[in-house]
């Protein structure tokens, strides 16, 4: 995959003092896909500020997306909704909806990149509250699927 790399950072507590780790990310460039680009827009929006409801709103920004990207989206508010949204495609690729498990439910996000060992790197909106660009891992994903 041609990408540049990027390094994102985390934080890790051990006893009392925090340390600094890198991890090497590969991310596409912004304009392989409009999806990715437009989902980029809104990082660090809240549902409030997209005019979403407050709960459960990850499957509500991915058809917020897919409607200023020209598309219909599936006007359903669960996540897995998205699996039979268009035509599966073998994953992780940059443009494509991510469908991922989670305990109690589903998560659904645009495939923005992937990290060197496999993991896609997902644009997904309630992540923590906002819309994220992050890292989830491979395991998680049920289908990557590329709306007609």
């Amino acid at each position: 995959m041609r990408g540049s790399l990027r390094w994102s950072w985390s934080w890790s507590y051990a006893a009392a003092a925090p340390t600094l780790r890198e991890t090497p990310v590969l991310v596409a460039p912004t304009s392989t896909s409009a999806r990715v680009s437009t989902a980029r827009r809104y990082l660090s929006a809240t549902a409030r500020q997209l005019g979403l409801p407050n709960r459960l709103w990850c499957a509500d920004f991915m058809n917020l997306i897919e409607r200023r990207t020209e598309r219909a989206g599936t006007g359903s508010r669960a996540a897995r909704s998205f699996s039979g949204y268009g035509r599966r495609v073998a994953g992780p690729v940059v443009g494509p909806i991510a469908v991922m498990s989670r305990r109690g439910g589903g998560h659904v996000g645009v495939d923005s990149g992937v990290t060197p060992d496999g993991d896609p790197i997902v644009i997904s909106g309630n992540h923590n509250r906002v819309v994220a660009e992050a890292v989830y891992p491979k395991s998680r994903i049920l289908a990557y699927v590329a709306p007609e």
